[in-house]
């Protein structure tokens, strides 16, 4: 009875991974016969996992979704990774999913062995969250509805509020969603524009239902996570600047949180800082953490105050002259 449960469970493993499974591989997989493949495919169907099954050349099994969420196999990474994800969850950041976060949390770490339990306790104790009240908060029934869209081609149509404020009613064929610095963002093709666009979750408001679904298009780019990234750097800040750095792009990207801008290599050791924000003192902290010999010749209002800063480091120097 043990061999049998230990292989049933074995089998649930293979089959949880996202493939279809012939009859012939799970066998030898298993180191059993075909026939006892079929008979174990039935014994985890009638503990409820719906295990799918077509005939031919072609067939096999697959895990499929049923109408109610049967137990899961997780190895020892994953197992951690969904602790920590959980915990992580819990703290805040998507409004709606705290509790369900710590019930979901409170499950898991009832049954984890002491050795992954330890390794949880570690990457929490010593892992140290930096987060914000600025940061914009973001509604999971928001960030499941447009995955859901995504996922199933459909298109959407939401309330939007630009960068300045002003109300709209956008119609998208969702993509993908990126979460960037502490924000969300949607990238989806604009149907009344013909374009690509990036909009800011936490500014968005989807109504329902969602519309007929959409033939997919290429993406604007292969890495939509650097796509987003250009586009958020070039934002209509109040403030945007372009400075020349005299030291390598790589080596800058590590100084500067990647919300910070963005660094574009001219050469070896030099690059060009592209960044903004609403104000010229929040657009110098991010030079002042470069380390490095820069140049900002524009606009008028950032080289003033990068004066005004200069001088007064320089007074707050002791032994400085006046």
């Amino acid at each position: 009875m043990l061999e049998t449960s230990a292989r049933l469970l074995r089998l649930l493993s293979l089959l949880q991974t996202p493939r279809e499974w012939s009859g012939g591989e799970l066998a030898r997989r298993l180191e059993v016969s075909t026939r006892t493949v079929r008979n174990d495919v039935e014994r985890l169907r009638q503990l409820g996992y719906p295990v799918t099954g077509t005939r031919g050349s072609d067939g096999g099994y697959r895990l499929a979704a049923g109408t109610a969420m049967p137990p899961l196999l997780l190895d020892d990474e994953e197992a951690v990774a969904v602790a920590v994800g959980l915990r992580t969850a819990a703290g805040g950041g998507i409004t709606g999913i705290e509790e369900t976060s710590l019930r979901a949390l409170a499950k898991l770490e009832q049954v984890l062995p002491s050795r992954l339990r330890g390794r949880v306790n570690a990457l929490q104790t010593y892992t140290v969250k930096v987060t914000s009240d600025r940061g914009p908060r973001v509604d999971a029934a928001v960030l499941t509805t447009i995955a859901a869209a995504c996922r199933d081609r459909e298109r959407m149509r939401f309330d939007y509020r630009d960068h300045g404020g002003a109300a709209s009613v956008r119609s998208v064929e969702p993509y993908r969603l990126v979460n960037w610095g502490r924000r969300w963002y949607l990238v989806a093709w604009d149907t009344e524009r013909r374009d690509w666009r990036t909009f800011r979750v936490d500014r968005l408001a989807p109504l329902t239902p969602t519309g007929p679904r959409f033939a997919p298009r290429d993406l604007p780019d292969d890495d939509v996570a650097a796509y987003v990234a250009r586009r958020v750097g070039s934002a209509p800040w109040r403030v945007s600047v372009s400075v020349t750095v005299h030291a390598p792009a790589e080596r800058m990207a590590e100084r500067v949180p990647p919300s910070a801008g963005m660094f574009e290599a001219v050469d070896a050791e030099t690059c060009v800082f592209r960044t903004g924000a609403d104000n010229p003192e929040m657009v110098a902290v991010w030079l002042g953490m470069l380390g490095a010999d820069f140049e900002a010749t524009e606009p008028p209002e950032l080289v003033e105050h990068l004066r005004a800063l200069a001088s007064r480091y320089h007074r707050a120097t002791p032994g400085a002259g006046g």
